[in-house]
């Protein structure tokens, strides 16, 4: 999230900063990736459950880590939901 963030990007609102509690920083995960990000917490997962734009990708960009096993990381952010 802070990555997008500090990229410039708007369209990533991001309003609880990190805490894992709001889903505002919803994307996709780019398939080649997912497997190689730390799983979904419940937390997390309950969030996504709320949202209309879930897919089998969709991850909540505060709870990934940046590690080298995912260099060069793609997302795309997840349409704000109504």
């Amino acid at each position: 999230m802070e990555a997008i963030r500090d990229a410039g990007v708007d369209e990533l609102m991001a309003i609880c900063g990190g805490g894992c509690s709001c889903a505002t920083c919803h994307v996709y995960v780019d398939p080649e990736f997912a497997a190689r990000l730390s799983p979904q917490g419940s937390d997390e997962n309950d969030l996504l459950d709320c949202s209309d734009n879930r897919k089998e990708t969709s991850r909540l960009s505060c709870q990934l880590r940046i590690t080298p096993d995912v260099d060069g990381l793609r997302v795309a952010i997840a349409p704000e939901d109504d």
